[in-house]
């Protein structure tokens, strides 16, 4: 039972162990910049300034304090406060806001900000350049220990980075499944991209309509279908191997984008490409709500129609299967047709989320959607994985990426790190096949088939 549970949900228990971990290791005194902050420096300024009184709301651009300082700005005036100043940017804005004060007579009474404002050498200087400022104080809010990591901005970084990648392990998930592998994903991102911008481009560009940015994506969507169709149909038919199949449409394709491109990026596209890949709907970002949608469509096929157990029993034994009337080959045409699909979804989110299409992009994809696919629980042999562990595959990956920027750990160091969770990945599902890794070590201490055993070598 204990076996069965730790298979079934071991790898969210290591989601949740390497949340608690990059949490305990960025753990550092914090500002504050929600809405209990807000109200509590609001609070503060209407208790001890007048509605006259010259308050500068500070934040540096780029980071939480700007929406902070925004709001704080936007309440204070709403008060009453009519002499609050806004200023978003950088230390060199903020002083030319107090020499702004300054030139027009009036005295600073308070400079409110959070985050890294805090730290702008700025505030220790204005005593010394403005001795009329003397006075005035820096209202910050009741500092608490919170870890970077479960910052809003950094949780929402995390999804941000797997939603590409967790779109296209949807496909690649049902390719592993049947035993099989495509290493084109990564090329047809780009593919799907250059041809979803090329359209746009066609249909006006900057001027296009709206309905040019959907017309684009099911253009380069569907051309990446029509290319993992191809290769489907070499991997069921003549019985090229999936390895080598898609290792050729991978070289393809990425040529394909240059040559369509000639090498240049596409930036001529409509206002509204950037909906998909950066837009929010009831405060939620669009490409989250996508993500959801196709994992819970994903999950359902593969649980409860008939072909999504085809494609389980076409994994487990091919042969068995044919024999109990599963259209084998479609199946595979079908895998490898989801699996092109999906990476020209990838292709025109990320295309969304960038603004522009360009013939680099996907560079080392399938290597990560391999990754999420195998770590998630997957079997390399096929017939053994669930979408949903997929999908904490992808989790686990984004996380550790995520963890190890924020500790510093240099592009090199990361490497190492992720290639070792994915031959770990690789041996726990070898020795899940085995048994365990009890059954795993007597099997290699006693000898593979047609190798000399342990008590051989001795002898």
């Amino acid at each position: 039972m204990a076996r069965r549970l730790l298979g079934d949900y071991g790898m969210v228990l290591v989601l949740l162990g390497l949340c608690v971990l990059f949490s305990v290791l960025t753990l550092k005194v914090q500002s504050p910049t929600g809405e209990e902050a807000i109200a509590e420096l609001a609070g503060e300024i209407s208790t001890s300034f007048g509605p006259a009184s010259v308050i500068l709301v500070a934040g540096a651009q780029n980071t939480d304090s700007a929406p902070f300082a925004e709001s704080l700005g936007a309440r204070l005036q709403a008060a009453g406060f009519t002499n609050t100043r806004v200023v978003v940017g950088t230390p060199r804005d903020l002083r030319t806001a107090v020499d702004a004060v300054h030139t027009e007579g009036g005295t600073l009474a308070a400079i409110a900000t959070t985050g890294d404002v805090v730290k702008w050498n700025v505030l220790a200087l204005i005593p010394e350049q403005y001795p009329a400022f003397a006075g005035f104080r820096v209202l910050t809010p009741s500092s608490r220990l919170w870890p970077d990591f479960l910052k809003r901005g950094n949780l929402l970084a995390i999804v941000d980075r797997i939603v590409v990648i967790a779109v296209i392990a949807i496909g690649m998930t049902m390719v592993i499944l049947t035993a099989g592998i495509d290493l084109s994903v990564g090329s047809l991102i780009a593919l799907s991209a250059v041809i979803g911008t090329l359209v746009m481009k066609g249909l006006g560009g900057e001027d296009a309509p709206a309905w040019a940015v959907p017309a684009g994506f099911l253009a380069g969507t569907l051309s990446c279908g029509v290319v993992g169709g191809l290769g489907g149909l070499l991997v069921a038919r003549f019985r090229v191997p999936p390895f080598i199949t898609t290792l050729g449409i991978m070289m393809m394709a990425r040529g394909l984008a240059f040559m369509l491109t000639g090498g240049f990026s596409i930036y001529q596209v409509p206002g509204a490409l950037p909906w998909l890949g950066q837009g929010r709907t009831l405060g939620v970002p669009n490409t989250v709500i996508l993500l959801a949608a196709l994992y819970s469509a994903a999950h359902v096929f593969m649980s409860h129609t008939r072909l999504g157990r085809h494609i389980y029993a076409v994994g487990g034994s091919e042969e068995a299967a044919r024999l109990s009337g599963v259209p084998v080959g479609r199946v595979i045409v079908f895998v490898y047709v989801v699996s092109a699909l999906a990476a020209g979804l990838g292709g025109c989110i990320q295309a969304s989320q960038i603004d522009t299409g360009t013939p680099n992009m996907g560079t080392m994809y399938e290597l990560y959607v391999i990754a999420a696919v195998v770590v998630g629980g997957t079997s390399l042999s096929g017939g053994s994985g669930h979408i949903l562990g997929t999908l904490i595959g992808a989790f686990v990956i984004s996380v550790i990426q995520n963890g190890m920027n924020l500790v510093g750990l240099e592009s090199y160091t990361q490497q190492v790190v992720l290639g070792g969770v994915i031959l770990g990945a690789v041996l726990l599902d070898k020795a899940r096949g085995d048994g365990g890794f009890d059954a795993l070590l007597r099997k290699q201490l006693r000898g593979a088939p047609g190798e000399p055993g342990r008590k051989e070598t001795e002898a």
